[in-house]
């Protein structure tokens, strides 16, 4: 195999590797953002948080980006009458995804 195949192995590998890791912080970024969106909605029961864990996720697959949760997490809150603006969404969405990227990596 020449230096150049391997190289090649080895990027691919690599890109393998980090979008993994990017898959990863994003599902844990959605279970924090969930953990406190119930929180802010009166969500106890660990069943239930357990469920909208699953549905924030399952929101984050619609399409690329945090968009479709944000919209997700305010309709839910609207819902509930829970008075929190998008950008404070979005501001969870920022600090939990620092907060899960670095978890994921200390885990790696």
């Amino acid at each position: 195999m020449s230096s150049f195949e391997e190289r090649e192995r080895g990027e691919e590998a690599k890109f393998a590797h980090d979008a993994s890791l990017r898959f990863k912080a994003e599902a844990r970024r959605n279970k924090h953002l969930a953990h406190w969106a119930s929180n802010e909605m009166g969500v106890t029961e660990a069943d239930a948080i357990a469920n909208y864990v699953a549905e924030v996720i399952a929101a984050d697959m619609t399409q690329a980006g945090p968009a479709d949760v944000v919209r997700k997490i305010k309709a839910d809150f609207d819902a509930r009458n829970v008075d929190i603006d998008e950008k404070t969404i979005e501001a969870k969405v920022a600090e939990f995804d620092i907060k899960a990227r670095s978890e994921v990596l200390a885990e790696a």
